[in-house]
């Protein structure tokens, strides 16, 4: 039998997400090679050497749908290799079809990485059956790999049901996911698979999945980290002691710098009237755009311009993401 890299065990603690850094004319789409090497290389090692318990790569903010072939592979050998082993490396080899994902599994695999931060196709909305059947295909591809679902509704046009999670629950490389709000469906999914697949929420999400399911929520994911990772390190210190008011308070300063970036966490008056986009819909409009500026904001990593056809967003949008980067700066420096 084939040994697994990435088990169900190793899903516990803060599961940073990174950028994939780019070059100054990364969002002029003449530009044949866009990656920053250097501050890939850079950002890997900081975030590895920083109490992180996992590096996730290439996902939405990763910008997995905008590197050419050859970024997509420097980037995730490079930062395996600086990564050097210190903590799992989850790689992001989502693609438009299930052979050409494999063929990415494949090679994340044979340069060293844990696991796999896997998407599905979204060309077309993916029945619940052929949903299934691709995550099989793949596990079955490339063993070696434990897999985290992303389970990201918006991106790829298909929302996971309770059911369904119990069904991939029996593929044993798939051992964790990405997952979104912490809400009815959160708890009914992970009444269905128990001690399977952690479904990990956000990290300004972890608290509340900590109060409903506190023997299944041990990890949360946290983009957030690349714009610092000590609120979300010390949130996981206090999760995990059992501290509960030291949680929750952290907890709120948490959210509070997100009121100007997460739709669903501030008012809706805190977005310019003068933008004409629902307060409920710009993120997903601008989702690389926006979370690049919030970590070019903060200033931990430097992640570089948006990659065309995502560069596209409104000014005022651009400067609010990168005040809310700011602002998780500044909790980190308190925390300090």
């Amino acid at each position: 039998m084939t040994d697994q890299r990435l088990v169900y065990e190793d899903v516990e603690g803060i599961f940073s997400i990174m950028p994939t850094p780019a070059t100054d004319d990364a969002s002029d789409p003449a530009s044949e090679y866009t990656l920053d090497e250097e501050e890939s290389r850079r950002g890997a090692e900081k975030l590895a050497h920083s109490g992180v318990d996992a590096i996730m790569i290439n996902g939405t903010f990763g910008e997995a749908a905008t590197l050419t072939e050859r970024e997509w592979q420097e980037f995730t050998r490079i930062v395996v290799e600086a990564v050097d082993g210190e903590v799992p490396v989850i790689a992001g080899p989502t693609t438009l079809n299930t052979r050409t994902t494999i063929e990415r599994m494949k090679y994340a695999r044979d340069v060293g990485a844990d696991g796999a931060l896997l998407g599905r196709p979204m060309w077309l909305e993916l029945s619940e059956e052929a949903t299934i059947e691709f995550y099989r295909h793949v596990a079955e591809a490339v063993p070696e790999l434990g897999i985290i679902v992303y389970h990201n509704p918006p991106a790829f046009k298909n929302r996971i049901t309770p059911a369904m999670w119990r069904e991939l629950a029996e593929i044993p490389q798939v051992v964790g996911a990405k997952y979104g709000a912490v809400d009815v469906a959160w708890r009914d999914a992970v009444e269905q698979i128990g001690d399977t697949v952690q479904l990990m929420p956000i990290e300004r999400k972890w608290y509340i999945a900590d109060q409903l399911a506190p023997e299944y929520a041990n990890a949360a994911w946290s983009g957030s980290a690349s714009c610092d990772p000590l609120p979300a390190l010390r949130l996981r210190e206090a999760i995990e002691s059992g501290d509960e008011e030291t949680a929750r308070e952290l907890n709120t300063k948490i959210n509070a710098t997100n009121t100007k970036f997460y739709p669903q966490v501030g008012p809706e008056a805190v977005y310019p009237e003068s933008m004409n986009v629902r307060a409920d819909d710009y993120y997903g409009l601008y989702t690389v755009a926006l979370q690049k500026a919030r970590i070019g904001g903060a200033g931990y990593i430097d992640p570089g311009p948006p990659r065309p056809p995502y560069h596209v967003a409104p000014d005022e949008l651009v400067e609010m993401a990168a005040e809310s980067g700011r602002d998780w700066k500044a909790l980190a420096d308190e925390l300090r």
